[in-house]
């Protein structure tokens, strides 16, 4: 077995000085995996965060960052050394430096650990040993194989980062089919159909180009509401060669189904 620190080679003393943050989803308000995926900033803004009138860290530390992937695995995604102490509660509270020796691993080490502690915040020594590398994977994590019609579950970023994918434009591109809307500010929905031009990723372009895919009520709202409220599933696929005709049919269905064309439910004018 590998462990964590065969990897990372901290001295002893080093690891009397360095903590381990085991970040995970906090429901809507905060979700590494995907802030990572998006090279956003608010990764960063969790890995230094003070709650209330506790320190995460101290000058001089280092400050190990991994975020939950799966059960017990977690991605290794920053190691760096605490700078300064900002003196601030409910926000980030320090100044740090990234540690360049460890770039190499960051989003691509796998460890697998299994937090026995409430705590989030562990001291190195006490969990280090118990911190088994799984895998150093060649790129970057991404974890964007297609996952199945049945299981496609997008976001407007999702969407917008997936659809150029190998696989994905290879599945979306010859399947006729239904697909579903949902903005999860109002709850209201809409239904739509793709049997043109590339078929559901045709359609599904024409979202990330312009939000409303031409629909009459989607274009009266703001396209950053809709990349900040908007999922996309799949309610039903066909053959490339199934007549357009069923596929409206079978639209019309679930319009009639979610009720999406009475405006205090959905979006199908």
């Amino acid at each position: 077995m590998i462990i964590l620190n065969d990897i990372l080679k901290l001295t002893e003393q080093e690891l009397k000085h360095t903590k381990i943050r085991f970040n995970q989803s906090n429901r809507e308000e905060f979700d590494p995996i995907q802030l990572f995926k998006d090279k956003d900033d608010g990764l960063y803004t969790g890995q230094f965060w003070n709650y209330a009138k506790n320190k995460s860290f101290r000058v001089g530390q280092i400050a190990i960052g991994f975020i939950r992937i799966d059960h017990d695995k977690w991605l290794l995604f920053d190691i760096s050394r605490i700078t300064e102490d900002l003196g601030v509660y409910n926000g980030v509270g320090y100044r740090y430096e990234t540690i360049e020796t460890y770039k190499k691993y960051f989003g691509r080490l796998i460890v697998k650990f299994k937090n026995k502690s409430q705590n989030m915040i562990r001291r190195a020594e006490s969990v280090i040993n118990e911190c088994e590398v799984y895998e150093i994977i060649n790129d970057t994590f991404e974890d964007d194989g297609f996952p199945g019609y049945e299981n496609v579950n997008l976001s407007w970023q999702d969407l917008r980062r997936v659809v150029e994918k190998k696989e994905w434009k290879t599945e979306l591109e010859n399947q006729k089919g239904i697909y579903l809307i949902t903005d999860v500010k109002s709850g209201k929905r809409y239904v739509g159909s793709a049997y043109g031009e590339d078929m559901l990723l045709g359609r599904w372009r024409n979202y990330i180009q312009t939000g409303h895919g031409g629909n009459k009520d989607l274009k009266a709202l703001h396209f950053d509401y809709i990349k900040s409220n908007f999922r996309y599933a799949i309610l039903e696929i066909y053959k490339s060669t199934t007549e357009d005709t069923v596929i409206i049919r079978r639209e019309h269905h679930w319009m009639n189904v979610l009720l999406t064309k009475d405006k205090r439910f959905g979006y199908n004018n």
